[in-house]
């Protein structure tokens, strides 16, 4: 399967300009670590820069409402420090779950874009 992969990598490459190749090697499909970074590039990386100190700040919380949850005796404050905690890590997940659904929204948009870049190859080798 990824001979066959690379094969039509290689077919592709071929039939397009030099500019289009470079473009279509900055398509190639990323690691982890590169999708994270990815988030803070484009228009929308003050949101992803907001998103992380806001993380920051709610795992502050959840950390404080913790620690304040374990020092108290009264039953009605640990309710509260605990129902706090809970808000605070809730918090935290949605935020990294946005995260992840931009990186896959990234991920699928380079992958649309190397589809259209395929068909343009093909209907230009076509009508050549």
């Amino acid at each position: 399967m990824k001979t066959n992969m690379e094969d039509i990598d290689k077919l592709i490459k071929e039939t397009l300009t030099q500019e289009e190749a470079k473009f279509y090697e900055e398509l190639e499909e990323q690691n982890v670590l590169e999708m994270v970074f990815g988030l803070f590039k484009g228009k929308n990386k003050w949101i992803m820069y907001l998103m992380n100190f806001m993380t920051l700040v709610f795992f502050g919380l959840f950390i404080y409402c913790t620690i304040q949850f374990f020092h108290t005796e009264i039953t009605n404050e640990m309710i509260k420090w605990g129902i706090g905690g809970l808000v605070f890590l809730l918090g935290v997940s949605m935020l990294k779950v946005f995260a992840w659904m931009q990186m896959d929204k990234n991920a699928l948009l380079r992958e649309m874009k190397r589809l259209e870049l395929q068909v343009s190859s093909l209907s230009a080798k076509i009508s050549s």
